[in-house]
């Protein structure tokens, strides 16, 4: 007993290619021994008749791949073989006896803790740790930036503060000057007082000797 799977390795067509991926898949994860004949092959032009002849076209002309046989026996397209997968018939579609294929599909469901997961709670599982996980990394990138951004503005705050030390000083100079020339200007003034002072005492002593005279 061979299953075979007539696929084509050159389809433009994304969903023949996502469909052929998945077959494959399936009867890897639960170990069945499969032949893939790729229809589009030098050499296959047999075995693209035999599958033309053989199969059920639905939306076009000729069928499609994938196109599932066993040996010569015609089983199905992808819908009826996803819709035996899905239905646990496997081993109906692929005219296989009973027992034949081994539980193990990790594609629709495995044990987790004695717990049944199905496929697409697994799948959303992956997808929240996914999310926690860039939700994670966002953070530790904001607050990445965040600290490189305070580290410059302490470094523009370093930069600006000898400056403003400078202006302190040269601001403390200048009111140093303005004391320093208050002080000269007093010390002038008194100066000039005492002078003044000695002049009037000067005038006073020779008016005196007049009137003596």
């Amino acid at each position: 007993m061979v299953i075979k799977v007539y696929i084509s390795g050159i389809s433009g067509n994304k969903e023949v290619k996502k469909r052929q991926q998945r077959v494959v898949m399936i009867l890897e994860s639960k170990n069945i021994e499969y032949e893939a004949i790729d229809i589009a092959e030098p050499g296959k032009e047999a075995e693209k008749e035999f599958m033309q002849q053989n199969s059920k076209a639905k939306d076009s002309k000729y069928a499609l791949p994938p196109q599932i046989f066993n040996e010569e026996e015609y089983c199905g397209d992808y819908e009826e073989f996803d819709l035996a997968n899905e239905l646990d018939e496997l081993e109906k579609f692929l005219k296989v006896p009973a027992g034949s294929i081994q539980a193990n599909d990790t594609s629709k469901s495995s044990f987790t803790n004695g717990n049944v997961t199905s496929s697409r709670e697994q799948s959303t599982e992956k997808d929240t740790v996914e999310r926690h996980t860039i939700s994670s990394l966002s953070e530790d990138r904001i607050s990445a930036e965040n600290h490189e951004e305070t580290e410059e503005d302490d470094e523009t705050t370093e930069r600006k503060s000898p400056v403003n030390h400078s202006e302190s000083k040269d601001t403390a100079d200048v009111e140093a000057e303005e004391e320093e020339m208050a002080t000269d200007k007093e010390k002038s003034t008194a100066e000039e007082a005492t002078n003044h002072t000695a002049d009037n005492s000067d005038e006073s002593e020779e008016e005196e000797e007049e009137e003596d005279e």
